[in-house]
């Protein structure tokens, strides 16, 4: 199985609103005490027992516009009839409230510029993903500006709950599936 986080690379980006999919991937990595670190498809990658099964962590570091390239060439390593079956991405989603997350089994990109790039990549939107919002209580100008910038202070418990919360999602989501791990974090 192959679990993808998005993100940016670099320290810059760090604590971005767009590389929540990083902060899960470091989270579930941290738990099992592994690093994803080794190259492999424009990605760091690392490897991991989670419930019981052999799951591959990836960070693309083909920045956000283009994970596309590097999640189908990983996705191409995985031996199975049907490999995109095998993957889970995770992505920060402007259109849900800071904190809340959602799981679907597919869909569309919703406006979110990685997962267009995986979607055009693969030739299919019949992958699980679990979104975590990042929608702030007031509007904004510029969409582009508030995904890359930096978390308020104030956010960052807020965001460490819900790092945690998406990790126990990944772990429901591979131990008992997509529609048992909606019913549960939804």
């Amino acid at each position: 199985m192959l679990i993808v986080g998005l993100g940016n690379p670099g320290k810059e980006y760090e604590w971005s609103r767009h590389n929540l999919g990083f902060m899960v991937i470091d989270k579930l990595a941290q738990d099992a005490s592994v690093t994803v670190g080794r190259r492999e498809c424009s990605s760091l990658v690392g490897r991991v027992d989670i419930e019981g099964v052999r799951i591959k962590l990836a960070k693309p570091q083909t920045f956000m516009n283009l994970s596309g390239h590097a999640v189908s060439c990983l996705l191409a390593k995985i031996e199975s009839e049907t490999p995109v079956k095998q993957l889970v991405v995770i992505s920060d989603d402007l259109a849900l409230p800071l904190g809340k997350i959602r799981i679907r089994e597919r869909g569309t990109a919703g406006g979110h510029n990685g997962l267009k790039s995986i979607i055009a990549a693969l030739g299919t939107n019949e992958f699980v993903r679990l979104r975590i919002g990042i929608q702030p209580e007031h509007p904004i100008s510029d969409a582009k500006g508030f995904v890359l910038d930096t978390f308020a202070r104030s956010e960052r418990p807020v965001v460490i709950e819900t790092v945690e919360q998406s990790a126990n999602a990944i772990r429901t989501i591979i131990r008992d599936g997509a529609l048992k791990a909606m019913a549960e974090f939804n």
